[in-house]
């Protein structure tokens, strides 16, 4: 009967575009992965000789791209403050400015995002409301 084995060589096409997706998605993932994680260790960086030594900053925590600034104070208000100004935060445990950035970051919004964010903390800080 002809055409009977159509359904066979679909289903190894379909298998076969399906095996070159799957390997090229995970070569991508991989890519993303490893450019993720530079970027994460440059705003690191950037953050750390930015606000490392600023007076009420605790400690800048985190891995990869999950970082988490901790201040010696409440400070909620800075979520408005950095959308205000382009820069969407989140706070959480009262006192950690949290950074979850998109795992597609480049280094150059790395820089904007430590650009924004340091003087905004400085500014904050140096308003005084001392820790309680």
């Amino acid at each position: 009967m002809p055409g009977s084995s159509a359904p066979h060589f679909k289903a190894a096409l379909v298998q076969l575009c399906s095996g070159r997706d799957v390997a090229a998605n995970i070569a991508a993932a991989s890519d993303l992965i490893r450019a993720a994680a530079a970027v994460g260790a440059q705003l690191r960086a950037l953050l750390d000789a930015r606000l490392g030594k600023v007076s009420g900053v605790r400690e800048i925590r985190g891995q990869g791209l999950m970082l988490g600034i901790e201040l010696d104070r409440p400070c909620a208000a800075l979520t408005l403050r950095a959308a205000q100004a382009g820069l969407l935060i989140s706070v959480t445990a009262d006192s950690v400015i949290r950074l979850v950035p998109p795992l597609i970051m480049t280094s150059t919004e790395a820089q904007e995002v430590v650009d924004i964010l340091a003087p905004l903390v400085c500014e904050f800080l140096a308003e005084g409301n001392p820790a309680p």
